[in-house]
């Protein structure tokens, strides 16, 4: 007797549940995931667990407090003329010898009793979250991603959809110690050996840094990954704090200002099928092109006592909910409505946007215009260039040599619940929205963007040279104020100190008495120096700024 055949609504419900039990590792509990899935639900396992290090990192060393004043004093002579600078060695060696040796004494006390963490962490974060200025222009930065080298993977949705999962893979890796530890290797051949690996794995947390530093390998701390996920800058009254949610599975998309939110995560740490996620960017795209344009967003770019006041509004007004479910989501992903055509408007979408389709509280957003450009604009209290680097290098490797979704692929017909946050509005916070819209227009007005390729030469020619390629830049720039401006003025560049438990940055003072005689024979000496004596004078720029860096590296 022949089977009658399944209605055809019964069929695709079949084959969406046995797409979905293939995606997803059903029933495997704490996010563990069986080998053979690997590739669907992490970016790599490493032999060695991702904290591994972190209990025996060396702490971040205080300098000398004399070898602080000599810096000091170096820093401040290109800037000074004699006199000025007289008075200032003046009261710099009083101070060395008075009060600054009180302070030194009692920084030091603070570090022997905080020995868990870096004498410089606490007043990092509330350097950052005491600031009142809005993190947008002011904080914020964003990095840009090349396009998919596959055009047809530069479709938007595809697009955002395989950055989506590769993000939620990377998540897996790190929540599930499979993610490799930041390491800086003098010699990487070695340091990726099977042998390195099964060795230091084998060492007690507590002796693995000495057990790397035996071979040449520095492992970098990871702290703060802890924050790259399911985190959010809250708006308060004279500081923020930073939340981040444990267990939330939830990814918001924003597009034209509207906010969504569908979990992207099972109970174990299972993706959801990219076909699924697929299924739901494409109708949040459907959805919010309909609606009128929301600016409720344009909050996140106001001074943070006025944020700080509306939201308590929007809380007091019923609103909570939704509130929690934007600051607990994963991370952030916002579609926009725009096809930025070089990079002063790459720039400007990803620094900035509209101000209404972004969430600038948020750890990171992941941004992907109409045209498939990507890129990510980050919150910097919580972490430097470090983390945020190494998770979207991650990505874009990942999403490009391994997409989870091919070009024309179809998106699911049976998806879970997406949800469109709603908000209640009163006439103040209406108020507050329009006047934050309005301060954000205002201060683009007078944002002015420039971009300069030099094709001439770049790093690999400077570093055949001998030279610092950063030195070089450094130079540069002191050159092209001076010129513009005929005086020296003071520069200041980050350098990490991650090699150190819970660095974060130290200053580098790029102009010197070095960059200071170099301009001055370059620019108001024009013609009185032999090439040789030029070149001379480069080559002392570079090695003094080399030696800044290995100072500030090492704290």
């Amino acid at each position: 007797m022949r089977r009658a055949k399944p209605p055809w609504g019964a069929l695709m419900l079949r084959c969406a549940l046995s797409c979905r039990q293939y995606w997803r590792t059903v029933g495997q509990p704490e996010g563990i995931v069986s080998e053979q899935d690997t590739d669907h639900h992490f970016v790599h396992r490493s032999t060695i667990p991702t904290m591994h290090f972190q209990p025996s990192l060396p702490r971040l060393p205080i300098p000398k407090l004399e070898d602080t004043i000599n810096r000091y004093l170096a820093a401040q002579k290109p800037l000074l003329n004699d006199q000025q600078y007289r008075h200032t060695v003046k009261i710099a060696t009083e101070f060395g010898k008075g009060e600054g040796k009180i302070i030194h004494r009692d920084l030091l006390e603070h570090d022997r009793i905080n020995n868990h963490t870096s004498y410089i962490s606490g007043p990092w974060y509330d350097m950052y979250l005491s600031s009142r200025d809005p993190v947008v222009f002011n904080y914020n930065p964003f990095i840009s991603l090349n396009p998919d080298p596959k055009p047809g993977y530069n479709n938007q949705v595809v697009r955002a959809t395989n950055l989506v999962v590769s993000a939620l893979k990377f998540l897996n890796s790190l929540k599930n110690d499979y993610l490799r530890p930041d390491i800086y290797y003098v010699n990487r051949k070695w340091g990726q050996s099977k042998m390195f690996k099964h060795f230091i794995r084998a060492l007690p947390p507590t002796l693995s840094w000495y057990g790397a530093y035996l071979v040449n390998a520095y492992p970098l701390d990871m702290s703060q990954y802890k924050s790259l996920f399911n985190s959010t800058r809250i708006p308060n009254l004279s500081k923020d704090t930073l939340f981040t949610s444990e267990f939330a599975r939830h990814l918001l998309v924003m597009r034209n200002g509207h906010l969504y939110v569908f979990e992207v995560l099972d109970p174990f740490g299972n993706i959801l099928h990219p076909s699924e996620i697929q299924a739901h960017l494409a109708q949040i795209i459907f959805d919010a092109d309909r609606l009128p344009r929301s600016e409720l967003s344009c909050l996140t770019t106001e001074e943070r006592n006025t944020w700080a006041n509306v939201r308590q509004q929007l809380v007091q007004n019923g609103n909570e909910e939704n509130l929690k479910k934007i600051d607990s989501s994963v991370f952030c992903l916002c579609l926009d409505n725009a096809s930025p055509q070089d990079e002063i408007e790459v720039t400007h979408c990803f620094l900035h946007g509209y101000g209404f389709n972004r969430w600038f509280d948020k750890s990171f957003s992941l941004i992907v215009t109409s045209d498939g450009n990507a890129g990510i604009n980050f919150e910097h209290s919580w972490g430097d260039g470090v983390a945020i680097l190494r998770f979207i290098n991650e990505v874009y490797r990942d999403s490009t040599e391994r997409p989870a979704l091919l070009p024309g692929s179809s998106p699911a017909l049976f998806v879970t619940s997406c949800d469109k946050l709603e908000f209640n509005l009163n006439h103040s916070i209406t108020s507050a929205i329009n006047a934050a819209r309005k301060k954000f227009d205002e201060t683009l007005k007078k944002f002015l963007v420039k971009s300069f390729r030099y094709e001439k030469y770049g790093k690999d020619y400077i570093v055949n040279k001998n030279l610092s390629p950063d030195a070089i830049f450094q130079l540069a720039c002191q050159m092209a104020v001076y010129h513009q401006y005929g005086k020296f003025l003071p520069s200041y560049e980050a350098c990490s100190t991650a090699a150190f438990k819970h660095g974060r940055t130290e200053t580098i003072r790029p102009t010197s008495v070095y960059t200071k005689r170099c301009t001055d024979a370059f620019i108001a000496e024009r013609g009185k120096h032999s090439i040789q004596d030029m070149r001379n004078m480069i080559e002392e720029c570079s090695k003094y700024h080399k030696r800044l860096q290995l100072d500030a590296t090492l704290g």
